[in-house]
């Protein structure tokens, strides 16, 4: 037997009079677990997300950020193109879009959230539905009251188009 196969051997021996089947498991799972953890999904721009530049009227349905979506515009009711107008608030549950910005001819992914709590504005009707999925995919659906969840109420005000970052 090599020197390394005695080594192991005795370290194998050690590890299991010490420690049980379940421990050394929960120790390999957190090991793994930690390994994997700079995998995970998450932004690493400190909250900052790349602005791409902008041009157009933000008050036109033909601006680049409005090309799936369904609503009024919050441009055109007190808010701008990523706020609420006053006394409504964002909806914690989005649909999103891929638009093409033409200054950088480069796709940026909106989330385009509902405000919500007072009537309908009724100024600046849009409704584009460029890659616009069935219902049945809601993610990406600009067909549903998005106003669930917020505390003010369900009512429909607006809607705002937040870029999240490039996609791809």
């Amino acid at each position: 037997m090599s020197r390394l196969d005695r080594i192991a051997e005795r370290l194998s021996r050690t590890a299991a009079n010490r420690l049980s089947r379940r421990s050394f498991f929960a120790r390999l799972g957190g090991g793994a677990a930690a390994a994997s953890f700079p995998l995970l999904p998450v932004s690493r721009a400190n909250g900052q997300t790349q602005q791409p530049g902008e041009t157009g009227d933000v008050e036109s349905c033909d601006y680049w950020r409005y090309c799936a979506i369904d609503g009024y515009l919050c441009s055109c009711c007190g808010g701008s193109t990523s706020t609420c107008p006053p006394g409504t608030e964002p909806s914690p549950i989005t649909w999103v879009g891929t638009c093409r910005n033409p200054v950088d001819g480069k796709d940026y992914v909106i989330s385009y959230n509902d405000c919500c709590g007072k009537s309908g504005c009724g100024r600046c009707l849009c409704n584009r539905n460029e890659r616009d999925t069935p219902i049945y995919q809601p993610q990406s659906s600009n067909d549903i009251n998005w106003c669930l969840g917020t505390q003010i109420g369900t009512v429909y005000n607006c809607s705002t188009s937040v870029v999240l970052g490039p996609a791809g």
